[in-house]
C-alpha cells in the first residue's frame, strides 16, 4: 500500500479523557485543528493509534513519516521532572506521558521529523531531560500567559504578545524578522531547557517560546503557543507547516525507495 500512496502520513498523539454528562466513560481525543493543520498547512495525512503505548513505538513509528505532538488541557505529569504536583485540580495524562515521552527520543533517535505545540512542546523538553514550571503566572518576574476561557475561540487564539525570534534561524525565516506576534494559551512552560535543545524564541518576560532539537537530521521544532490555529491564514504558522510537511513528504519518498 505504501508503493501507491502520495501523502506522508503524520502520527498524532491522542489525550486520554472520562467524557459524559450524566455517566462518564473514556475516550481517545484528538482536536481537529490540529489535523486540520496537518492536512491543510502540510499537505500530510494525519493517523490516530488508539490505545498505543510505549511498547508500541517500534511498529507503528515505521509505518508513518512524521509525529504532531498537540497541545491538551492535561499537563505532562511533574514526576517526570522530580516535582510533585502543584495543583492537584489540573488535569493529568499519565497514558500520554507513557507514549509520547519515549516517542520523542525514538524520533531523534530515528530521524523522523518531530513537530511540538504547546503541550507537545514541553513534553519534548522533559523528554530530553528539562523540567518545567507548573504555573507560570505564580514565577516571580513572569507575566500570566493563560488565556481567558470564557471568551470565544476566536478571542482565546488570538494574537496575545511579541515574542523576539534568535537571528538567522529557520524560525526567522519563517516568521520573516526577529520579532512575531503569537496567541498564548497555556499555564506551564520551560524552566530548565533540556540538554540538546537550542532556545529560538522567547516572551516578553523571558520565557522560551520556541527551540529545536541540535541533534536531529531533519525537522525538530517545538513551539509554546498554538501555529496550527488557522495556519493557512498566517502567512508565519503556514510556513512552519510548510516546512514540516517538506520533511514528511522527504521521508516519504526515501521510505518508498527503500521498500
Amino acid at each position: 500500500m505504501r508503493s501507491t500512496q502520495s501523502k506522508g502520513w503524520v502520527w498524532l498523539p491522542g489525550d486520554h479523557r472520562m467524557l459524559g454528562t450524566t455517566t462518564q466513560s473514556p475516550f481517545t481525543v484528538l482536536g481537529d485543528k490540529y489535523a486540520q493543520a496537518v492536512i491543510r498547512g502540510a499537505s500530510a495525512q494525519p493517523v490516530l493509534f488508539p490505545l498505543s503505548t510505549s511498547a508500541d513505538i517500534a511498529r507503528l513509528l515505521a509505518q508513518v513519516d512524521g509525529v504532531m505532538l498537540t497541545g491538551s488541557p492535561s499537563n505532562v505529569h511533574p514526576s517526570h521532572f522530580g516535582e510533585e504536583v502543584l495543583n492537584p485540580a489540573l488535569p493529568l495524562d499519565p497514558a500520554r506521558d507513557d507514549l509520547t515521552l519515549h516517542l520523542v527520543r525514538a524520533c531523534v533517535d530515528q530521524g523522523v521529523p518531530l513537530l511540538g505545540v504547546c503541550r507537545g512542546f514541553q513534553e519534548i523538553n522533559v523528554a530530553l531531560g528539562g523540567s518545567l514550571h507548573q504555573a507560570v503566572q505564580q514565577v516571580p518576574g513572569h507575566m500570566d500567559h493563560r488565556e481567558d476561557s470564557t471568551q470565544p475561540y476566536e478571542v482565546q487564539y488570538a494574537p496575545s504578545h511579541d515574542i523576539r525570534i534568535e537571528a538567522n534561524s529557520a524560525l526567522a525565516q519563517w516568521a520573516g524578522g526577529t520579532k512575531a506576534r503569537v496567541n498564548s494559551l497555556h499555564g506551564q512552560g520551560v524552566a530548565r531547557l533540556a540538554p540538546g535543545l537550542k532556545a529560538l524564541a522567547w516572551a516578553p518576560d523571558g520565557l522560551i517560546e520556541a527551540f529545536q532539537v541540535e541533534k536531529s537530521n531533519t525537522f525538530a521544532y517545538a513551539m509554546q503557543w498554538h501555529p496550527e490555529w488557522k495556519c493557512w491564514d498566517n502567512p508565519f504558522y503556514a510556513a512552519i507547516f510548510q516546512a514540516f510537511g517538506a520533511a514528511v513528504a522527504q521521508r516519504l519518498q526515501q521510505r518508498l525507495k527503500d521498500e
